[in-house]
């Protein structure tokens, strides 16, 4: 868990340095080309789509939407990767003794570390350990509730990076259009004498920021959306999976 964590960190760093380098190597060049060249032929600068990204805070943005869009990625493919284990029965010699789910529980541990720490492999462990304890086919089935609803919090709370990532974005674009507004106040005497260049570029880095935070936003959105309707799949699944495999067997007496 600690390794994967590292590696979760790892990549954000070098998602956050591979978009500053483009932004160095190319964005900042180029659109500041293009602003010299607007300016050398008397014309407005063009809504041109490095203009619209070349400031700090679209940096910044984009480096989050990366992040964020890393982060849910990660766990969409390791939700598909354990999507097999609901069509393996691990409960296939059960029956309603206390033996057959002593022999169940130690089958189940014997099975490889990343199919045996998976949420379904818990779930039935945990129940099993119950269903040892109490011989009960109620307190069996009530313990399966709680590991779903531990297992949809525990779910939940890992989401809160990436929730905080979706918030963050667009304070970020409010960020740029304050200091853009703030900028353009500051050239006002220059607009009032006929000159107003500097407050036009200004008030493009305020509208562009929030453009572009927005839209970065409701994209992220869109995935964690996504994403969250898999775990409530994968939730669903397991409540079903433990109620066909385990509580229909344990309960014939």
């Amino acid at each position: 868990m600690r390794e994967l964590k590292l590696i979760n960190y790892i990549v954000c760093i070098l998602l956050a340095l591979f978009v500053h380098i483009i932004y160095q190597a190319i964005v900042i060049p180029e659109a500041l080309v293009i602003i010299g060249s607007a300016e050398q032929s008397g014309q407005s600068i063009p809504r041109h789509f490095l203009i619209i990204i070349k400031d700090l805070e679209q940096e910044i943005c984009i480096i989050l939407f990366l992040i964020g869009l890393y982060l849910i990625t990660y766990k969409i493919f390791q939700l598909n990767s354990k999507k097999y284990l609901f069509n393996v029965d691990f409960l296939e010699d059960i029956g309603s003794s206390k033996v057959s789910g002593e022999k169940a529980i130690l089958e189940l541990e014997k099975l490889p570390k990343d199919i045996s720490s998976s949420p379904l492999i818990e779930t039935l462990k945990a129940s099993l350990r119950r269903y040892m304890i109490t011989d009960n086919v109620q307190n069996t089935s009530d313990a399966i509730t709680v590991s779903v609803n531990n297992l949809s919090l525990k779910l939940d709370s890992e989401n809160t990076m990436i929730r905080y990532l979706i918030w963050a974005i667009p304070s970020i674009g409010f960020v740029g259009t304050v200091r853009g507004i703030g900028q353009a106040l500051s050239n006002a005497d220059k607009a009032l004498a006929g000159d107003i260049s500097g407050m036009s570029q200004s008030l493009g880095v305020a509208f562009n920021s929030t453009f572009v935070a927005l839209l970065i936003s409701l994209v992220l959105m869109l995935f964690l959306h996504l994403l969250q309707k898999m775990e409530d799949s994968l939730l669903i699944n397991i409540q079903s999976y433990s109620e066909k495999f385990l509580l229909n067997r344990i309960s014939r007496r």
